[in-house]
């Protein structure tokens, strides 16, 4: 819905409250018209129910609203004297309209100085749970938010098992879009393997776009950077709305929300108004080779002939010896190929079981259709790409059927137009086109890993309304599900040099955080 039809919903809520608890405001010593007033209404709420203001705000929080609603069900019939498991239960399963029934039906008496704690342990295990899920998710919707590194494509500078928190608030944290949703939860509800959120999927075909009554637009609260070349940026895999992520196709196969799609983590190699080149898998960036911060370690392809016989056990160990051990595997009787880093080759290339090693880039020419932008005038391969534009918000670029294909996607699918061509005219929105303004950023996105990595290449620019955030911190690490990397736990994402632990100043803290706690119960206990 658009903000108009969201305003109009909100309206209609507004007067469906005041309808259903107009009498019970005036029982509580208020005036009849405070029931109808909005986001003044929920203010003089909070009064009569006896709780802080500030819960007004988290009932405007998308997702945490999920939460706050029913609690304030509940507690309106409590201050009205309806406190059994059945007030409760009818107060929840109605959806607040229980409210009614007290107010036109019920005989109630306003409850001034009604007790706010929990008659039993079940009802206080279950308002702290509550209240837990309620701070928990406002720190992971807005603030921080745990991920996992999933995949190899920043091997060497991200890890497999590395654990990062991610800020949502250095490029600001965006509203999320799905306003039914389990909390915390991304798109699939763990063992129940379901949806986590309510989403109108249904495709209009008359206006040949996707129907989403359920969805918030797009929003984000301000931040205090901006993406910058070289960040590590947690963002929504654009090309999530294909049935194969890796196939780009011309039309969506299902679809997903922005903020559903799948979290993918890479390196932001090019950002709003660069030229982009790759050139034998170096990013070349308005001409000049971009360079990388010390703690980046790019990883390409290479093929290692292998001299003699050897086990399989044995040729892993040589392997790890210099540090390459991102899925070697065999091409030949005794040729293999490997990920590996400059260093570890020139060390590795004095090895009595390796006769020749050998970098693997592909020149220009190779599938256009594997690659982006899927044109056959595009024959690039990944480890000579470009040159491109990368779209800057408010930018106009000359538009023709040569660099179409460049900016097709961004047109329609980022930017919500249609888009049509009539022999050697291009219409947007119905209209001739000989030029295009974008209306909004994008960045370039690429793994370390280079020759091992899905990402811009194969589905192009990521707009700024699918970035997440910025991974800031390493708080624990894991090699496989037995071994722990004590030397990356709490560990910062970015700065240079080689990463140093905080694990054991933070165990210290925690400890004295403690030990002074229980000493200033015991001293005011005393």
């Amino acid at each position: 819905m658009s903000l108009t039809n969201w305003l109009i919903f909100i309206l209609i809520i507004q007067v469906i409250h005041g309808l259903g608890t107009w009498k019970l405001y005036v029982k509580a010593g208020r005036q009849a018209w405070e029931a109808f007033v909005p986001v003044y209404n929920a203010i003089v709420l909070m009064k009569i129910i006896n709780r802080p203001w500030w819960w007004t705000l988290l009932l405007f929080v998308p997702i945490v609203n999920l939460i706050m609603f029913p609690v304030v069900w509940v507690e309106t019939a409590r201050s009205f004297g309806k406190n059994t498991y059945l007030d409760t239960f009818l107060a929840i399963v109605t959806l607040g309209f229980y409210n009614y029934y007290l107010n036109y039906a019920a005989d109630v008496s306003y409850i001034e100085n009604r007790d706010l704690q929990p008659k039993s342990a079940s009802g206080d295990w279950v308002s702290s749970i509550l209240f837990a899920v309620v701070a928990a998710t406002i720190v992971h919707t807005y603030f921080i938010q745990p991920f996992t590194i999933p995949s190899s494509s920043l091997e060497k500078s991200l890890l497999v098992g590395d654990f990062l928190f991610v800020s949502k608030f250095h490029y600001g944290a965006r509203i999320p879009m799905s306003t039914v949703a389990t909390p915390m939860v991304h798109d699939t509800i763990p063992v129940l393997k379901k949806k986590s959120y309510l989403f109108d999927d249904r495709f209009d075909k008359k206006n040949t776009s996707w129907k989403n009554k359920l969805q918030l637009p797009y929003l984000r609260l301000p931040g205090f950077e901006d993406i910058e070349r070289n960040d590590i940026v947690v963002f929504n895999q654009p090309a999530d709305t294909l049935l194969n992520m890796n196939i780009f196709t011309p039309d969506r196969n299902y679809y997903k929300p922005i903020d559903k799609k799948t979290n993918l983590v890479k390196r932001c190699v090019g950002v709003p108004g660069d030229s982009l080149e790759i050139i034998d898998g170096y990013v070349y960036i308005n001409g000049q080779k971009n360079e990388l911060p010390d703690r980046a370690k790019l990883q390409f392809a290479y093929n290692i002939e292998l001299k003699g016989n050897f086990t399989a056990q044995q040729i892993f160990e040589a392997l790890e010896r210099y540090d390459i051990t991102d899925s070697p595997y065999q091409v030949g009787p005794s040729t293999i190929v490997v990920q590996a880093t400059e260093a570890s080759i020139a060390k590795a290339k004095n090895n009595p079981y390796f006769s020749k090693i050998s970098r693997r880039a592909a020149p220009k020419g190779g599938d256009s259709n594997a690659l982006f932008p899927r044109a056959p005038e595009y024959a690039w391969s990944y480890d000579n790409f470009g040159p491109i534009y990368i779209p800057e918000e408010g930018k106009t670029v000359e538009l023709n059927l040569e660099v179409l294909p460049l900016y097709k996607r961004v047109i329609t699918e980022y930017e919500g137009n249609s888009l049509q061509v009539n022999g050697n005219q291009i219409l947007i929105n119905g209209a001739p086109a000989t030029s295009y303004t974008f209306k909004q950023n994008y960045y370039w996105m690429m793994g370390d890993n280079r020759d091992n990595s899905v990402d811009a290449r194969a589905w192009g620019y990521v707009p700024f309304d699918h970035v997440v955030g910025k991974p800031v911190f390493i708080w624990m690490s894991w090699d496989g599900l037995r071994n722990p990397r004590w030397e990356r736990w709490f560990t910062t994402v970015g700065g240079s040099g080689k990463p140093v632990s905080y694990l054991i100043p933070f165990i210290v803290v925690l400890i004295a955080g403690f030990g002074f706690n229980k000493w200033r119960k015991k001293k005011k206990a005393a």
